[in-house]
């Protein structure tokens, strides 16, 4: 694994978390409507009596779990960058690290947060990228 997609894993897991909680506005939307009347006969070989909405409902239970481990690994993978950039020497290539990739913003955004040049913040970055010494899996 190279030192950018090591930085990366927390950008991507919480693009998935994102994902998930879209999916779960959207099961939530299901549940909360009402399903049309049906006047027709229906046979089936076995009867369910459960409601339509429940297996909804545990859908959403299973995706709210399933987002809880995420955020709690999302928690802790961020932690474990953190103390991995914060082993950097320079004050600023760690600043610019933190703002890339714990708080996912772009280059442009970071140089005018801290108020230099882009090249300035290009050049840190690089630097960071270079001194960084990631964990051995």
């Amino acid at each position: 694994m190279t030192k950018k997609e090591y930085l990366n894993q927390a950008y991507y897991l919480d693009k998935q978390i994102k994902r998930d909680l879209l999916q779960l506005e959207n099961l939530k939307s299901i549940a909360d409507s009402i399903p049309s009347p049906c006047f027709g006969e229906k046979v089936k070989s076995t009867r369910n009596f459960d409601p339509p909405f429940v297996r909804t409902l545990e859908k959403i239970w299973q995706k709210e779990e399933e987002i809880n481990v995420e955020i709690a690994k999302l928690l802790d993978l961020k932690d474990e960058i953190r103390a991995v950039i914060n082993t950097l020497a320079n004050q600023d290539e760690r600043l610019v690290l933190d703002y890339r990739y714990l708080l996912f913003h772009k280059l442009e955004e970071i140089a005018a947060e801290m108020n230099v040049s882009m090249s300035s913040v290009k050049r840190w970055h690089q630097n960071g990228i270079k001194n960084l010494t990631i964990p051995k899996s």
